[in-house]
């Protein structure tokens, strides 16, 4: 969150869109400052103006007020003056949050979960200007609903409006769930103490609840470059704080959001027939959120001697997946499957962006609708009901074993030749950016891009992560 404004991608994925859309760039910029550089977005609007980014870059180079501001990112400060005006509403979404700037000559309430006591509250507003205030709507969703539900309208070669894109909806996703009547989007991704905790070094009292600020997602691949690039991104985290931030992003991810199971397997006719059962444990579609997060099925079969008879989804050095149409021609995708029989064939759970002329693409504002949405379905999620913003795109629509809470793959291998015992390995992975998404920017001649790609080429070997693996022996 405090690193926000930093995320070399999103620089480069901005700059991008502007000399794709160069009449929008002022628009363009204030609408993605509202969530990566919040208080500075809010500060020139409250001044009458609108937000900036590249004004405000590099990191540190500026010493003005909105200067500062933009480079402290989402601060504590930035979500805790959200008030409940329009939250869960349409309104609401794209950055919709409503912070109260006008003049006022009482102290500004610093929403909290918590009644503080008055001599707290007197400390808090003589060192900060802020009066710390109760207020339960800090603990819903909706709260992070306003940033982390993104539409985009797609722009035409003259900027005209050509379409509208849900281009992240975890939120919507969350409330068609069963997870909507148990969990928040806090509960997870902001961890409660278990034991009491003092809120306050100075006479804290020990509190029940209160919820870590750990804000767990699921890039774990930008923290690494946060903390490999530190100095040329101006990241004032440690690097040991970052190391740390990593570990419990893939920590989470790896006990939070999948499992994988393969639950059959026999040797018939000459072919080795499994299955491979993927569960969604989270509270929405998995990947979810930004379109360049995918999760995929590596699977590899070794017959008695070790050797390797088929292996499906094994990922290159620079990020590429074996077999995908996408990251061999930016033109085609991977389609959704039943049954795999050949190593070409590869089972990626993703949202796949089309143009107007129906061509995959990673320009968010050149995507008017999804050509492809099989991310895993969250429990209670009816893919049949579901609303069109949220919907199930492509074959996986009707496949009967793409269910709420997971997947079922069918796998036919050819073992003619092989002797068993056999050996079944899967293994699910996940990718915070995948290689199309990275490599579409290499033909953007402009300094964000280019440093973003040179960065990723140097780190593609650890752009994605095993999340879940099962093993089975077939005689």
């Amino acid at each position: 969150m405090a690193n926000s404004s930093r995320d070399p991608y999103w620089q480069a994925s901005v700059r991008r869109e502007i000399l794709d859309h160069p009449a929008a760039s002022e628009e363009i910029q204030a609408e993605c400052s509202v969530c990566h550089m919040p208080m500075s977005a809010t500060q020139a609007k409250a001044n009458g103006r609108k937000g900036e980014i590249f004004a405000h870059l590099p990191i540190g180079s500026g010493t003005s007020e909105e200067d500062l501001l933009a480079a402290d990112g989402v601060s504590c400060a930035a979500c805790h003056q959200i008030t409940d005006q329009k939250l869960g509403t349409p309104e609401s979404f794209t950055g919709g949050y409503v912070i109260n700037t006008s003049p006022a000559p009482d102290p500004r309430p610093m929403f909290g979960r918590f009644q503080i006591e008055a001599g707290h509250a007197t400390v808090m507003r003589s060192a900060t200007g802020f009066k710390p205030t109760e207020a339960k709507h800090i603990q819903e969703s909706e709260v992070c609903a306003t940033c982390h539900t993104l539409y985009t309208q797609a722009l035409g070669p003259q900027g005209q409006v050509v379409g509208r894109l849900p281009e992240q909806v975890p939120y919507l996703e969350w409330r068609q769930s069963s997870f909507r009547s148990e969990k928040s989007c806090q509960t997870c991704h902001m961890p409660v103490v278990p034991q009491e905790t003092p809120l306050t070094n100075v006479l804290g009292k020990p509190r029940e609840g209160f919820a870590r600020h750990t804000f767990l997602g699921g890039n774990f691949f930008v923290l690494g470059m946060l903390n490999r690039y530190r100095a040329e991104l101006g990241v004032a985290a440690t690097s040991q704080d970052l190391d740390a931030s990593r570990h419990r992003t893939v920590q989470h991810l790896q006990t939070e959001t999948v499992s994988l199971t393969v639950p059959r397997a026999a040797l018939a006719e000459g072919r080795l027939n499994f299955e491979a059962v993927v569960q969604n444990l989270a509270g929405h579609k998995f990947p979810t959120a930004y379109p360049s997060r995918r999760a995929w099925l590596h699977v590899t079969v070794q017959d008695r001697a070790g050797r390797t008879i088929f292996e499906s989804g094994a990922v290159g050095p620079n990020g590429a997946i074996a077999g995908n149409d996408n990251d061999q021609d930016a033109a085609r995708f991977e389609p959704h499957y039943t049954e795999i029989r050949q190593s070409s064939q590869v089972q990626i759970y993703e949202s796949m962006m089309g143009d107007t002329a129906g061509v995959p693409t990673t320009g968010l504002l050149k995507g008017v609708r999804y050509l492809k949405d099989n991310r895993l379905l969250p429990r209670g999620f009816d893919k049949a009901r579901a609303e069109p913003d949220t919907a199930v795109v492509g074959d996986a629509l009707n496949d009967a074993d793409f269910i709420d809470g997971g997947d079922r793959v069918r796998y036919s291998i050819d073992a003619a030749g092989a002797q068993g015992p056999y050996r079944i390995a899967a293994e699910l992975r996940f990718q915070p950016i995948s290689f199309r998404w990275a490599d579409n920017l290499r033909s953007y001649n402009a300094a964000e891009p280019r440093r973003f790609v040179s960065y990723y080429d140097a780190m593609a070997g650890s752009s994605s992560e095993v999340l879940a693996r099962a093993e089975v022996a077939v005689p």
